[in-house]
């Protein structure tokens, strides 16, 4: 029987909702991604100025849900972007419009947190999703979604390009000679390394992105599977970093691909080979974690970042970011 309008209620998830939340996830993508909800869960709960986590109840029972999060922007001032991690409805329960209600609903508490643009990636296939989502307002957004495998990176590459990007600031100017990367320090990012990462970004873009790199840097840190993040020191002094997070998949498993949010040099530091180093490292930690690919963003103009990232393997993946303005 479908339920009446008197019988729909939306809610905010709680503990309680995550074994349904599983259940409709998995009934709607076929695999279980049971640690990668544990944790999102409990990161939206501790920190609920950066989440949106949204139930579907009929008749009492909970039938969908949907999680956002605030991505960039200061919280609570006008210019905030978020991204639409999660949505599902249960299959039992499609047709009926209750994706939309969700959304709807997921806008509106974005709105009242200053938000003015909520973004999504979708695989290029699932024509379902694309279609609901065309539907709901969003457009093809102006950012282009990169992959590569995670094999070894070689040490004799060309040289690298000037790059000047707000989110990456590039591990330019490396040359032919540069330092391997076994023989610039690597390390696990750290609590306490985010001082040094907000000055790195800030020397190389002129805007001091603290809010910014403190939200990236407790999801890199606590909410992804493992630790992937990482810090390249000269002399024990932070020169460059990467971040970077891997979510937990098919039955805890760690997925099989990795995002990279951001990656920075020292402006002092440029030439000497850190940021070979730094996703040299990455690669080969992701390849002993038998991750297989890494994914990243670029603007779609941005023509030197691209090259870089070109020159270090990564290709166009077969996905697309819609974006719509709230």
């Amino acid at each position: 029987m479908t339920p009446t309008a008197a019988d729909i209620r939306l809610k905010p998830l709680t503990p309680d909702d995550l074994e349904a939340v599983i259940a409709i996830d998995t009934a709607t993508s076929g695999t279980s991604r049971r640690g990668y909800f544990e944790k999102r869960l409990t990161a939206a709960i501790e920190r609920p100025q950066d989440y949106v986590f949204v139930g579907l109840s009929a008749d009492g029972v909970l039938v969908g849900f949907a999680f956002a999060k605030v991505v960039s922007g200061a919280f609570g001032q006008t210019g905030a972007s978020a991204s639409l991690d999660a949505i599902g409805v249960s299959p039992d329960h499609g047709m009926q419009g209750f994706g939309h209600k969700l959304l709807a609903e997921v806008e509106s508490v974005l709105r009242h947190k200053g938000v003015t643009t909520l973004a999504s990636q979708i695989d290029w296939p699932e024509q379902p999703i694309l279609s609901f989502m065309a539907h709901a307002g969003f457009v093809l957004a102006p950012r282009l979604v990169l992959s590569r495998p995670t094999r070894e990176i070689a040490v004799d590459l060309e040289d690298e390009v000037e790059v000047e990007e707000l989110d990456y600031s590039s591990p330019d100017g490396d040359a032919r000679n540069a330092l391997s990367h076994d023989r610039i320090p690597v390390r696990t990012m750290k609590e306490g390394d985010l001082a040094k990462i907000v000055s790195i970004d800030t020397a190389n873009t002129g805007t001091d992105r603290r809010d910014y790199f403190a939200r990236k840097q407790h999801e890199s840190l606590h909410q992804s599977g493992v630790q992937v993040s990482l810090v390249a020191e000269q002399d024990g002094f932070p020169v460059g970093f990467i971040m970077a997070r891997v979510d937990f998949g098919e039955f805890g498993r760690t997925s099989t691909e990795a995002v990279m949010d951001s990656i920075g040099v020292d402006p002092g530091f440029q030439g000497q080979g850190v940021g070979r180093a730094l996703m040299a490292k990455l690669m080969a930690n992701l390849g002993i974690l038998q991750v297989e690919t890494v994914r990243t963003e670029v603007d779609w103009n941005d023509t030197r970042l691209i090259d870089y990232f070109a020159q270090v393997g990564f290709t166009p993946a077969q996905r697309i970011t819609l974006q719509k303005t709230l």
